[in-house]
């Protein structure tokens, strides 16, 4: 009975085994197969597969009514069926968007790049009325490109020969260098605690704005694209800028000493019509021109004429005036005296040889 028993825990043993393996599926064909909730028990059947069998099986021996009785009822209770759960990975969607490998993204602008984007222009403001054309101006100042050429001067050493002598001296070269100034007006504004456009447009004088507005609309008329590179400055942002300037308080764009915030009576003008700088420089030429031709219609002139060619102004103000107006007055004053200074002396003259010359004899 005892050898029986032994017989039966070894079936019961190699049944547990072979269902093990039945889950765990064929190891040796060399095919994968994925993870299984069960894997300890399939791992620990693969690590010893053949201990597992107390005794080997004899196939010859007949068993009993009540042996087989005692192994179907042992084999529901010890050996359950295992169903194995399998895991299998998702397969991978196709991705949403174009890879950067096959589809390498557009170069971004950079500021100071050569072609502007189209010219939109912003619809007439009726009656002139105040806050359409403080976003007319806006329009016209965001189109307008932030560059400038700035005069650069180096000193270099330059060997010359002169009457068969040769010397080294020291000669000023003077270059034109490209500078972008796209990030002047923004950090002012920061400064002020303001926005752009209240900044940059509202701090000139409305009255100044209503003028610049009537000239920029015409100049739009008649196809010169114009743009506003720099209107209103602080003395902080007036301290800021290069080239030939104005003292910092001084500045008739705005500086402290012209009244400063909401008294600003100058802005620079240039045109924005062309595909690279050197045809828009050509443009604001045409520009510059067109403005000294209708000065006296729009109210809005060049102070300085090509000494400064985009700086504008009012032409009834003291900055036109100083610069302008009191020369052609002093011209226009010292042109008659010169031209009818001979003349007026001639005349002088013959009038003292007359009183002098001795009185004829009359004939008798």
């Amino acid at each position: 009975m005892t050898s029986r028993r032994v017989s039966v825990q070894a079936a019961l043993c190699g049944t547990i085994v072979l269902a093990g393996l039945l889950a765990g599926g064929p190891t040796d064909l060399g095919s994968r197969r994925t993870e299984m909730s069960a894997a300890p028990a399939v791992e620990e059947s693969r690590a010893n597969p053949a201990g597992a069998v107390a005794e080997p099986i004899d196939s010859t021996q007949t068993k009993t009514a009540e042996d087989q009785a005692i192994a179907d009822a042992a084999i529901p209770n010890t050996a359950p069926v295992l169903e194995p759960t399998l895991h299998l990975p998702p397969t991978p969607e196709a991705p949403s968007v174009k890879l950067a490998s096959l589809s390498p993204p557009d170069p971004v602008p950079s500021p100071a790049r050569e072609a502007l984007g189209p010219v939109k222009t912003a619809e007439a403001c009726p009656g002139a009325e105040i806050s359409c054309v403080d976003k007319y101006l806006w329009s016209i100042y965001e189109r307008a490109p932030k560059l400038d050429t700035v005069k650069m001067s180096d000193k270099v050493k330059v060997t010359i020969t002169k009457k068969g002598k040769t010397r080294t001296i020291t000669k000023t070269v003077t270059k034109l260098v490209d500078e972008d100034f796209t990030w002047k007006d923004p950090k002012a504004a920061q400064k002020a605690g303001m926005s752009m456009m209240d900044y940059v447009i509202c701090g000139m004088d409305p009255s100044f704005r209503v003028k610049l507005y009537h000239a920029l609309r015409a100049m739009d008329e008649a196809g010169l694209e114009p743009g506003i590179t720099s209107a209103f400055r602080d003395d902080y942002r007036q301290g800021i800028a290069s080239g030939k300037k104005a003292a910092s308080d001084s500045s008739y764009h705005g500086g402290s000493r012209r009244g400063g915030y909401g008294h600003g009576m100058a802005a620079d003008l240039v045109s924005v019509k062309g595909e690279t700088r050197a045809q828009r420089w050509i443009s604001s030429e045409a520009l510059w021109k067109w403005i000294d031709a209708h000065e006296r219609e729009f109210g809005v002139g060049r102070p300085y004429l090509d000494r400064d060619p985009p700086h504008v102004g009012p032409i009834d103000g003291k900055e036109y005036a100083d610069k302008r107006g009191r020369a052609k007055t002093k011209q226009a004053r010292a042109e008659p005296n010169r031209s009818q200074g001979p003349a007026a002396n001639g005349d002088r003259s013959k009038a003292k040889s007359a009183k002098t010359a001795p009185p004829k004899a009359k004939n008798t």
